[in-house]
Parts: structure tokens; C-alpha cells; sequence
């Protein structure tokens, strides 16, 4: 059942794909109707999950689950996996290799190997006060207050 993504309650569960590129307008309107569609239909041993999404930056995809009426399943995480990869495809785009590292660089979103990551954190190319975006965090609170922030209050922060 879709949901819209702001109604989710705080400790709704969040996914989050990073696009190793920005999306063009055209195909965010297509990624969104996809969502649309997938996400209508998402389910978890027959009961509706209430889940949103919204799309941040034309590069990354967030998806809200509120696991208050009913829980991903495992077949049901297999399914989101299996949509997200289908878009990967569709797109040529790189969704889920988690090896990769975004950031702002003034307002632009670079997309960066953990590697080159690393190296221009050495080279003080990078800063404790670079904003980047941990994707790890798994609620919508994480999402909202610790999503986008400096690499020093981030995992980044053993390279910086």
C-alpha cells in the first residue's frame, strides 16, 4: 500500500540506493511511477505493507516501510532487491554496490569508489566537514537527522 513517504512515522524502516549518476528529469518521472506501481503492490505473506519513498538530489532513491501493521519478510526484501535491480538494468545505472561513497562537493553530489574516497581524505581533499550521506542509517529519524552530515559524525570518519 503506498503511503505517502512524509506521513511515515519516525521509526519506519528506510532503504536507501545511491545512483552512481544523476537522474535525468524524464527518468525520475519513470523511476517514480515504477516506485508507484511496485509499492502499491508490495506485500509481506499476503498482508499490504505500508511503505513511501521519495527521491533526494536525482540521485538517490529512499524507501519508508512502517512495520507497524506488518513486517518485511524475507521473500518481501527479496522482491524490493529484485525491483531495484531491475532498475539498475533498465537505467545503466549502478543502485546497489555499497563500496561507493557519495558527498557534496558545493552543490554538487560526487560519487566516489570508497578507495578514491580514502586517498582524498589523505590528500585533504575531503574535510571533517565535508557533508556526506550515510547510508546506513535505518529508520526515518536516522534518515532525517542523520542522513546527510559532516564525514566526522558519520562512519566517514575513520578516513578524515
Amino acid at each position: 500500500m503506498l503511503v505517502d513517504f512524509n506521513e511515515l512515522p519516525e521509526h519506519s524502516r528506510i532503504w536507501i540506493y545511491q545512483s552512481n549518476r544523476s537522474f535525468t528529469d524524464a527518468e525520475q518521472e519513470e523511476i517514480k511511477e515504477e516506485l508507484d506501481s511496485f509499492l502499491k503492490e508490495w506485500t509481506a505473506h499476503g498482508s499490504e505493507l505500508h511503505a513511501g519513498f521519495e527521491m533526494k538530489y536525482k540521485r538517490f532513491i529512499v524507501i519508508g516501510l512502517d512495520q507497524t501493521s506488518a513486517s518485511a519478510s524475507g521473500c518481501s526484501i527479496d522482491a524490493s532487491v529484485h525491483f531495484i535491480q531491475t532498475l539498475e538494468k533498465r537505467y545503466n545505472v549502478e543502485l546497489m554496490d555499497r563500496m561507493n561513497v557519495s558527498f557534496k562537493q558545493g552543490e554538487y553530489i560526487a560519487y566516489k569508489p570508497l578507495t578514491d574516497f580514502k586517498k582524498m581524505a589523505k590528500d585533504k581533499s575531503v574535510s571533517p566537514n565535508t557533508i556526506v550521506f550515510n547510508n546506513l542509517v535505518a529508520t526515518k529519524q536516522e534518515y532525517l537527522e542523520h542522513w546527510e552530515v559532516p564525514a566526522s559524525e558519520s562512519w566517514h570518519s575513520r578516513f578524515v
